[in-house]
């Protein structure tokens, strides 16, 4: 099963095209609009492949490369598409210490990718953060809005199976 079996890409929807030609439009005189616009282009298509890239430069008259370098520069930005759920597992040094890379395993083994990877079906998207604030709690990890602590490997296919 591949992932368009799964999901209908949303390149493949010519409305997307037309949203994001209206969105063109709007910012196309304005100073310092090529960043809104590919933020929106990401609202509309959930992540900037090539074709959506391409599609900006050419209604902005800005050359690809430069589309291109930012948008593979800002981290807010995917070039894939991304899980419904995203997974961000802290990595920072008190989560590191109380054995969050043993979790990390522990999850790339369950779902069967690596950290900015996503699983086949779009179900998940793994992420690894340098803190999450919770130092307390280590290791920790967020699932979406879900903040899960003191963390080992006996409990992550139970709480992925929340999702």
């Amino acid at each position: 099963m591949t992932v368009k079996d799964v999901r209908r890409d949303t390149v493949d929807i010519p409305e997307n095209f037309e949203r994001l030609r209206e969105v063109i439009e709007e910012y196309r005189d304005k100073k310092g609009a090529l960043i809104p616009v590919l933020q929106k282009a990401q609202d509309i298509f959930g992540y900037l492949p090539l074709e959506v890239q391409r599609f900006i430069a050419e209604g902005l008259d800005v050359p690809l490369q430069k589309i291109f370098g930012i948008v593979t520069f800002y981290a807010q930005f995917y070039l894939e598409p991304k899980g419904d759920h995203t997974i961000g597992l802290c990595m920072g040094t008190a989560c590191y210490v109380r054995g969050s890379q043993v979790i990390l395993e522990k999850i790339k083994e369950e779902l069967g990718i690596d950290v900015g990877q996503t699983t086949e079906d779009l179900k998940f998207t793994l992420e690894a953060t340098r803190c999450l604030g919770c130092c307390g709690l280590a290791p920790v990890m967020m699932i979406d809005d879900d903040v899960y602590g003191r963390l080992t490997p006996d409990r992550i296919p139970e709480i992925l199976k929340k999702y």
